[in-house]
């Protein structure tokens, strides 16, 4: 099906991704917009990790499948690492999707604020380290092209709204 569009939301662990995409869906919702919300974390989240047998990229796949059975065109995705693997994300759709991104920011100071009130013990600190590593990547890698939105001291609602004017859905 041609005419499918794709908007990744990427951005390091505790930068507000799943409520940002979860505010995103509710606008896209009462504006009437047919659409899907994917957590791409849910995809492979086993342990073993699955990520050299790109289990995400198979499981995209088959439920985008379903999704367009249905007459959906319209997917967030949400995952870290999302606005680095947009196209490889776009090809597991199978039906050649616009893409548009956005990179979500916050300082280390909010993320950890954020984190804390999730995590504890020797899981938060891996979870700091393994975030504070990823922004330093996705900073550095992200296309220029997709827009940068620090969400420090922000309603997730006020970050989707901009995130909606952004799109032309």
């Amino acid at each position: 099906m041609a005419g499918s569009e794709l908007l990744v939301i990427g951005g390091r662990s505790g930068v507000g991704k799943s409520s940002v995409a979860s505010a995103l869906h509710a606008l896209l919702r009462d504006a009437d917009v047919r659409h899907a919300v994917i957590e791409g974390d849910a995809l492979d989240l086993a342990w073993p990790p699955p990520w050299e047998h790109r289990l995400s990229m198979r499981n995209l796949a088959a439920v985008w499948a379903n999704y367009r059975e249905l007459g959906y065109r319209r997917l967030v995705y949400t995952n870290t690492v999302s606005v680095l693997e947009a196209d490889e994300l776009a090809a597991a759709m199978g039906d050649e999707p616009r893409i548009s991104g956005v990179l979500l920011t916050a300082s280390d100071a909010v993320v950890g604020a954020r984190l804390a009130g999730r995590e504890s013990g020797d899981e938060f600190a891996a979870h700091v380290e393994r975030s504070a590593r990823a922004a330093r990547r996705l900073s550095a890698d992200t296309p220029a092209w997709m827009p940068r939105l620090d969400t420090d001291g922000r309603d997730s609602v006020d970050i989707a709204r901009e995130i909606m004017a952004l799109l032309r859905w």
